[in-house]
């Protein structure tokens, strides 16, 4: 099963500025295991590098991914094209 999101980035933005990128890679990863249904959630290091591409502080307000679930139960997080 292939699904693409944009994730509201929002909440991530009430947490401390220096606390800011680890909170949106949580954020992330809380969303696709609401809503894909999956406890085990493996990022890209695309995703990653998106997130912190400004630095800790100047998070991305949303962020566009793909979440792929394996037959395992497993979902792969990538950046959407």
């Amino acid at each position: 099963m292939e699904r693409v999101y944009v994730i509201p980035l929002r909440d991530a933005k009430k947490a401390p500025r220096t606390k800011r990128s680890p909170k949106a890679t949580r954020v992330v990863r809380e969303f696709i295991q609401k809503h894909m249904k999956s406890e085990d959630v493996k990022m890209d290091e695309s995703v990653n590098e998106k997130i912190w591409e400004r630095g800790i502080q100047k998070i991305p307000p949303k962020i566009k991914v793909k979440a792929t679930k394996e037959e395992d139960g497993s979902v792969l997080v990538t950046l959407a094209q």
